[in-house]
């Protein structure tokens, strides 16, 4: 598969608070749309590689979320719903009448959000090794959040090494875990603590009862607990996979291809 419906263009909506969304748009207006949200410390360029084995005809939309890539704000809002409003400006300015939205890692939870937001535009949510993370998803209580945040807020790096860590599967390559690290540790401040913050405050819970679009989680096998899938396997579809950590996505681009088409086939 390969996209060759014509060139790459990068774009800017405007929201309150000094912020400025960038995202990429490529494809046809009238095509099947795909819209990808990078995960924490990440950027749209996570997804260059898959949507270029998506096939020829797809509109294929890559945001930047604020404090990311080359979005900038200076709110100080960092909730999974105000990242949403990010995504859900750029598809509004898109007058996109139907999407699948694809999120990886923090952005699966943004992705659910922009499902609540546009109901009727958004047909399905798909995440890419995001919402089984039990000690990321759902809402944690009060004391684990303040361990999480005074854990990164004390060593910012040793808790954004513990975090590629904690997503990389045995004989994953140290150069990719390094090449992670060094990215995500970059991410700007305040936003980067404060949206980790907000994704452990996140009710995901109280955001999949209101969601009434299916939403399927492409999940790490050798990451995946079976306690997850008791918790969650009733409410969301989790379907094992074996392409890589993480950031399979940038492992394995043509094999996440294949899983949107395949979601934007139903």
């Amino acid at each position: 598969m390969s996209n060759t419906s014509g060139t790459t263009t990068t774009r800017v909506v405007q929201r309150s608070n000094h912020t400025t969304i960038r995202y990429t748009i490529s494809g046809p207006a009238d095509g099947p749309t795909v819209v990808f949200v990078h995960g924490w410390g990440c950027d749209r360029d996570d997804f260059g590689e898959v949507s270029a084995f998506l096939p020829e005809g797809y509109r294929v939309l890559a945001v930047d979320l604020a404090e990311h890539g080359e979005s900038r704000s200076t709110r100080d809002v960092w909730t999974m719903e105000e990242f949403a409003r990010d995504v859900a400006a750029v598809v509004e300015a898109e007058r996109v009448d139907t999407c699948v939205v694809v999120g990886h890692s923090l952005g699966g939870a943004v992705a659910v959000e922009v499902g609540r937001l546009l109901p009727d535009v958004v047909s399905h949510v798909v995440a890419l090794d995001a919402l089984h993370y039990l000690s990321l998803f759902p809402a944690q209580d009060e004391s684990q959040v303040q361990a999480m945040v005074e854990s990164f807020s004390g060593d910012f790096p040793a808790g954004v090494r513990g975090m590629v860590e904690a997503g990389s599967p045995a004989g994953t390559d140290p150069g990719l875990k390094d090449a992670y690290f060094e990215k995500m540790v970059s991410v700007r401040q305040p936003a980067g603590l404060r949206s980790l913050e907000g994704l452990v405050r996140w009710h995901m819970d109280e955001a999949l009862r209101e969601v009434k679009q299916p939403i399927t989680v492409f999940a790490v096998r050798e990451i995946l607990t079976q306690e997850a899938i008791d918790r969650y396997g009733d409410r969301i579809r989790i379907v094992p996979v074996d392409l890589g950590s993480h950031h399979f996505h940038r492992e394995s681009p043509e094999g996440t291809a294949e899983l949107v088409v395949r979601v934007m086939a139903e």
